[in-house]
């Protein structure tokens, strides 16, 4: 019998109040391109939501678009909220507007990827390929 490889699951959401979202959607296409399994969340998602839907969905990567500059203080929530539904382990990746001088605060905070605005997909897509083994 062929052994078969399940798809690595990937939830894209938005958090806080940015509603910029054409840049997520189109890496949401990336990755279903690439052969993963995409769930996106929607604009303007709580932490705690996002959180949640990581759990209840049991992805293996969750990647946060954000461009509001709000990066910091939204990924200190979203962590505490990973952590009480118990997914802190899952990979997590942020993208958007994010200065180099806040990568190792987002590392501490156990952010594995970082992809500033203009990050090619293909980066993305081997990221999550090599940090994810189905």
């Amino acid at each position: 019998m062929a052994e078969t490889t399940r798809k690595i699951r990937v939830l894209i959401a938005k958090p806080g109040l940015d509603g910029h979202d054409v840049g997520a959607k189109i890496l949401c296409r990336a990755l279903m391109d690439a052969g993963m399994e995409v769930i996106y969340g929607g604009l303007r998602q709580a932490p705690a939501a996002i959180a949640r839907t990581a759990r209840d969905e049991a992805v293996d990567v969750l990647g946060l678009s954000i461009l509001s500059g709000a990066h910091l203080p939204l990924c200190r929530k979203v962590a505490a909220e990973l952590a009480a539904v118990g997914r802190a382990d899952l990979v997590w990746l942020v993208g958007g507007n994010i200065p180099r001088r806040d990568h190792a605060a987002l590392r501490e905070l156990g952010v594995k990827g970082i992809f500033p605005t203009g990050s090619a997909f293909d980066e993305v897509v081997a990221f999550i390929r090599a940090e994810v083994r189905p």
